[in-house]
């Protein structure tokens, strides 16, 4: 079974594909962490996953407010943004426990700030920039993990021929 899975997505629109192709392998559930510098697409990448489940409305980075929740489809999503975060403990005041039930989906951008308050991911994506474009590296965390990424590879022979 595959741990590791490296992409390249030439310009926005295939890595809005791209996020599309992994929320429908994610089935509605599981923690990703998004990891890249300022600018790389990682909330290019959550609209894409927010479009696996209907959503086709603007997508903002919730920077100041820490979390977008998303009710889409029977499904609970949730978008978290780290970057402005001054102290991993402030998580704590915002109750981050409550969001990660087994049912639903919790893409977070700037992970690393909340280091010790966050569970362990299934997948952890990096992007990075390739070129004109952008590497995107995935990794299985988990068994949950490894079960996304092989259902993201099995049914996108697309993604699959690029890997």
């Amino acid at each position: 079974m595959t741990e590791r899975f490296v992409y390249g997505a030439t310009d926005e629109n295939a890595m809005v594909a791209f996020g599309e192709a992994l929320g429908r392998a994610c089935a509605g559930r599981g923690v990703i962490f998004l990891e890249g510098d300022l600018g790389m697409g990682k909330t290019t990448l959550c609209r894409g996953v927010l479009r696996a489940y209907g959503h086709y409305g603007s997508v903002k980075s919730p920077t100041y407010t820490l979390v977008e929740p998303y009710d889409l489809g029977g499904r609970r999503l949730y978008h978290f943004d780290l970057y402005r975060l001054a102290d991993p403990e402030e998580l704590e005041y915002l109750g981050i426990r409550d969001y990660f039930e087994d049912d639903d989906l919790c893409l977070i951008e700037w992970p690393q700030r909340g280091e010790g308050w966050l569970p362990l991911p299934d997948l952890q994506v990096s992007i990075s920039v390739d070129g004109p474009g952008r590497c995107i590296e995935i990794q299985a965390m988990t068994q949950r993990g490894q079960q996304i990424l092989a259902s993201l590879l099995a049914n996108n022979d697309r993604i699959a021929k690029q890997g």
